[in-house]
């Protein structure tokens, strides 16, 4: 099974130039962005199988994750 690609990018192509003048211009937007970004490469590691983690600690890194989304997404809705 191949891994899906969760960047923002991808999962928000519509928002793209939103994205780039929301990280620019704003600070909180900028952090969450940031946030995303590390959590999802994290969890791309482990699930490539580099590195070992529970399956446990692994479903709570990818609920932060989305939580970290429905943020940044309600932010490119009010923007």
């Amino acid at each position: 099974m191949g891994l899906l690609n969760h960047d923002l990018a991808h999962e928000f192509p519509q928002y793209l130039q939103k994205m780039r003048d929301l990280t620019a211009s704003d600070a909180r937007f900028a952090s969450l962005f940031a946030r995303y970004d590390v959590d999802n490469q994290t969890i791309a590691t482990y699930e490539q199988g580099v590195g070992t983690i529970s399956d446990e600690a692994l479903e709570e890194m990818k609920k932060k994750r989305l939580k970290t989304k429905d943020e940044i997404y309600q932010m490119l809705k009010a923007s």
